[in-house]
């Protein structure tokens, strides 16, 4: 009887450890389809596959990362706040997930918390430095909230009945007609779980901020089932609409989301055209036209801007064609994102940015010119909150529409009117602020300099003296300064020009000369946080030499193969042209280039490889004009091995590598 015991109790423990092999398999499953699903911008998607995996308990420290960076990357920021705490419970030094946990504080309108957490950041020994200095500035930022969240004028606002818990937003006017961006489509899109986006029109009613009604397709030949497409911008005379499409899933992530043009031709619209102002792997949106129809904007992360999205415009003649592009610079971009551009019956520029001062994620702006100078100014509320407010057009001289999803809404994105109420209405009158640009009644000024140090390479860093650095623009080797160190290694003052970008070369004899870049793209200082009329601001650099030492070898990053491949990969090229600036830096350096494999293949083998791709390095270093007597291509195969009897990836790859070695000087 035991003995059938001890059998009966034997296929239990048999039965659960199957079962919780199966248990475990399913989870590793969905956690392997959700971070592909991740990877290919099926946010919504990835979401469902990682909580599956995370109710099992598996891998919960990356699916919960995942999971918050899929609701922040489809534009969910409340639902991925819980997910940033967690991560942060796990690992409390992670300075990028403080950072978006703090970002997704202030979306909620959180400020105090958002400020103590963006102060961790600004200090943590472990955040990088681009990090620091955005935790930074959102310090500032929100130090001054109450002068961003000031209501600078009178206006009211009413969500219009229009609205559904779907997406509405970016809304045109045409005719009469709100012409409006709206998640309806039977597609669905796997970034955010939502149908896909069309445009439609509806009748504004004669009081606006009633319009209701159910929407008609705008045209049916602007329509792509499997397509997103919104953001219309019309000429004035209303025969020609600018529009963007795009995440039909034949590229990976935002690259083909496209402008395209149509044309009303005996009452029907053409069929739509693709724009030569668009960028073929970049992100091309936000529409608009100025106010004579000869000029569009629109907002681009294309290569060469300020960073992230930003606005350019560009001319279009009777015939239809465009100029170059050409970006609207420092004043109005920034290191974030600038888009929805749109010029008002003032003939001021209205945008949305989440860079400049703002009370959360996109707010409202508009630009002013005045005397060459421009000013950009929050707008305030009511217009803006803590979530993203953006999309505005005047319909009459005082009235309008805008966008937000902002809490109070019907879900989503909503369309909202605004306008300015009668004087029997209106409640008691608030004092005009004073205007950003002046502080007791002078115009501020500010001045931007550079300085810096030139130190020796890690791990000795002293202070190098009788060094020069050169200070030229990036677009020629012009020398705008030439600056000597003293005995600290310190040099500058140098004076900048705000969007500009610089060069600095440093050189000293018995050192490699090295290059650095600075741009004072997305820099500048928004005048609201100036409290005296004259204001300089250094920025301090420091850039590090080597000795010019025989058979010293350096590391190239970056330098990356395909298995069993020597051609150079395009993500290789950005490493080795900095390679080959180095050489014309240093025209008495020969060097040797070596390559190194891993030990996955035969010596034999690996000896071949490693020395068709050190020789791939070499003719690649001489199609860029470097001279091939001062390069020696060298192969060692697997035989000098960084980490021996590696087994992860990340190990495999750090022995694949490329390097070379000073021969002579």
């Amino acid at each position: 009887m035991k003995k059938k015991l001890r059998i009966v109790a034997a296929s239990f423990t048999i039965v659960g450890v199957i079962l919780g092999l199966s248990a475990c398999n399913s989870a590793r499953q969905m956690y392997t389809s959700g971070i592909k699903k991740f990877g290919n911008g099926e946010y919504d998607l990835a979401i469902k596959d990682l909580s599956k995996a995370l109710e099992a308990n598996y891998e919960a420290g990356s699916a919960n990362f995942y999971i918050a960076e899929s609701y922040r990357l489809s534009n969910r920021f409340k639902e991925a706040l819980p997910y940033w705490k967690k991560v942060l419970e796990n690992d409390p030094d992670n300075a990028d997930a403080r950072f978006q946990y703090a970002y997704t504080l202030k979306t909620i309108g959180d400020y105090s918390e958002a400020l103590e957490q963006f102060r961790q950041v600004a200090v943590a020994a472990k955040s990088a430095d681009v990090l620091k200095e955005r935790a930074s500035r959102e310090v500032e930022i929100l130090k001054i909230m109450d002068r961003v969240a000031i209501q600078k004028v009178a206006y009211e606002i009413v969500n219009v009945p229009l609205n559904t818990d779907a997406a509405e937003f970016a809304p045109a006017v045409l005719n009469q007609e709100l012409v409006v961006s709206m998640s309806r489509k039977e597609a669905v899109y796997k970034s955010n779980g939502q149908p896909m986006l069309g445009i439609y029109k509806v009748k504004i009613a004669d009081d606006p901020a009633e319009t209701t009604g159910n929407p008609a397709l705008f045209s049916s030949t602007i329509f792509d089932a499997n397509a997103n497409e919104g953001s219309p911008a019309f000429t004035p005379d209303g025969k020609t609409v600018v529009f963007a499409r795009g995440n039909t899933g034949k590229k990976r992530g935002n690259a083909d989301v496209k402008l395209y043009m149509s044309r009303l031709v005996n009452d029907q619209w053409s069929e739509p055209r693709y724009l030569p102002v668009n960028d073929s792997l970049s992100w091309d949106g936000s529409p608009a036209f100025s106010r004579d129809g000869k000029t569009l904007y629109f907002a681009s992360n294309r290569p060469g801007g300020v960073g992230g999205i930003d606005i350019y415009r560009t001319n279009m003649d009777a015939s239809g064609r465009f100029s170059k592009p050409v970006n609207m610079g420092g004043d109005i971009n920034t290191a974030g994102d600038e888009m929805f551009p749109y010029v008002g019956p003032d003939n001021r520029l209205y945008f949305a940015s989440d860079g400049h001062p703002g009370l959360g994620k996109l707010d409202l702006f508009v630009a002013t010119r005045s005397q060459g100078v421009i000013a950009v100014e929050n707008m305030g509320v009511p217009f803006n909150s803590p979530q993203d407010d953006f999309g505005l057009v005047f319909y009459e001289e005082e009235s309008g529409f805008f966008s937000s999803n902002r809490d109070g809404g019907k879900g989503d994105d909503d369309i909202y009117y605004f306008y300015m109420p009668e004087a029997e209405e209106a409640d008691e009158p608030k004092p005009e602020p004073e205007d950003p640009r002046y502080v007791n009644g002078e115009l501020k000024v500010i001045r931007y300099f550079l300085a810096g140090d030139v130190l020796t390479g890690l791990p000795e860093s002293t202070p190098l003296d009788s060094a020069f650095v050169r200070i030229m623009p990036d677009t020629a080797d012009v020398a705008l300064e030439r600056m000597p160190t003293d005995e600290q290694g310190k040099f500058g003052k140098y004076r900048l020009e705000e969007g500009k970008s610089y060069v600095l070369l440093a050189e000293r004899k018995g050192y490699i000369s090295k290059r650095m870049p600075f741009t004072m793209a997305g820099k500048s200082i928004p005048l609201i946080f100036l409290n005296k009329a004259e204001t300089d601001t250094t920025y301090q650099v420091t850039i590090r030499l080597d000795k010019m030492e025989l058979n010293r070898t350096f590391a190239l990053d970056n330098i990356y193969y395909d298995l069993d491949k020597y051609a150079i990969r395009a993500d290789a090229a950005p490493e080795l042209d900095k390679l080959v600036q180095l050489l014309k830096d240093n025209p008495t350096m020969q060097i040797e280039l070596s390559s190194h494999t891993d030990a996955r293949a035969s010596d034999a083998y690996n000896m071949t490889l490693s020395q068709r791709r050190a020789e791939s390095v070499v003719n690649y270093l001489s199609e860029k004009g470097i001279e091939p007597e001062r390069m020696e291509a060298k192969g060692y195969g697997e035989r000098n091995l960084l980490i021996r009897n590696a087994k992860t990836e990340e190990e495999h790859q750090r022995n694949r590598r490329t390097e070379f070695t000073i021969l002579s000087y």
